[in-house]
Order: C-alpha cells, then structure tokens, then sequence
C-alpha cells in the first residue's frame, strides 16, 4: 500500500475515536453529546446560514473551508478532551496544550493534508477570518441550543442571563444573525425557566 494512502486510512480509523468523547451537553433529555454529533450539527448549521451570512456581510464566504472548520475544529479533543466553557480554571489548563496536539495529530497526515488541516485549525483559533468567527460563534451558539432543546437546562452551572451573556456575546454580536439565533435561544430558555434571571 502506499504510503500516503496508509496514512490517510490510518487517520479515517484515528479520527473515528471523536464518537466516543463525551461533551458536558446532552444530545437528548437521557444521554451525553459526543463530539463528533456536536461537529456534525455545527456543518448543517453552517450550511443552512451561509446565504444569511453572505447577505448579512455582503461578501463571497467560502462554505466549504467552514464545514471544514466544522468537522476538524475538535478533533483535538480526541486527546484533549472536551472541557465545559464554564470551567475557566481547566478551560486555560487544555487550552494551553491542544497547539501540542494538533501538531502532533496532524502530522500523521500526508504532506499535502497536513498543512491544510493546521493552517485550518491555526485560523479557527485565531478568528483571523469571517469565516472562522462565523464558525466560532456557531460553535459557542450550539450548546446552549441544546441545553435548551434536551431541557437540560443551566442549573447546574448557577447559568444567569448575565453569566451566559458574557460567554455568549464576544463571539456572536458580531454577527446580527447569530445574535438573533442567540437571542431566540435565551428567550425561550428564560420562558421554559431552564435559565436564571
């Protein structure tokens, strides 16, 4: 077999391990989210808005480099693992080594792989691009529309309108659509008193 090809079938069978990492969101009312449920619906997502997002911004934004984004932007968390936005303290701690295992991760790559894979994932982290701050904000939009979808809800995290704004608002206000989405989100989540005033 060639040796690229090995690499690439030996990532396929690697990247398959996002199943199994446990996010502190509920997928329904009885069960955990994995990663990789979370980067899929964060794709359709992306799909499904891009043309607001277009409108809204009045510019070209490449669809295909967000799905992208979408699908490997977690992929650290194989290693990592997922840590709540609410718990800063260990937030800072995975933070500082995800760099480290995004190289190491990506260099299992063939060449012409990995580069895209890093420089991808280089981009997310920074929020050099609209593209990657449209990403940033679905993804930071995304739990809370399932704490409120699986009524799961913000008590366990004494969740306020104020404390989830402030996780909220430095990623989404940029954008009028995802502070209509967000907004929606914390209605609803006020009305149905999954949410603390």
């Amino acid at each position: 077999m060639q040796t690229d090809l090995l690499k690439l079938f030996n990532f396929v069978r690697y990247s398959a391990q996002l199943r199994s990492i446990t996010r502190n969101n509920n997928a329904t009312p009885d069960r955990k989210e994995s990663s990789a449920e979370h980067s899929w619906h964060l794709s359709l997502v992306a799909w499904l808005l891009h043309a607001e997002f277009e409108k809204e911004f009045r510019v070209n934004i490449s669809l295909s480099k967000m799905i992208k984004m979408c699908i490997m932007h977690d992929l650290v968390e194989i290693e990592a693992g997922d840590v709540s936005i609410w718990d800063k303290d260990k937030r800072i701690q995975v933070s500082a080594t995800e760099e480290d295992v995004a190289q190491t991760m990506f260099s299992r790559l063939p060449d012409f792989l990995r580069t895209e894979f890093l420089d991808l994932w280089h981009e997310y982290e920074s929020q050099s691009t609209l593209e990657a701050r449209i990403v940033k904000g679905i993804d930071r939009l995304n739990p809370s529309l399932m704490k409120l979808l699986t009524g799961q809800g913000w008590a366990s995290v004494n969740g306020t309108v104020e404390k989830l704004d402030a996780i909220q608002l430095p990623c989404v206000a940029f954008s009028q659509t995802l502070s209509e989405l967000y907004g929606s989100i914390k209605i609803e989540a006020l009305e149905s008193k999954l949410l603390g005033e």
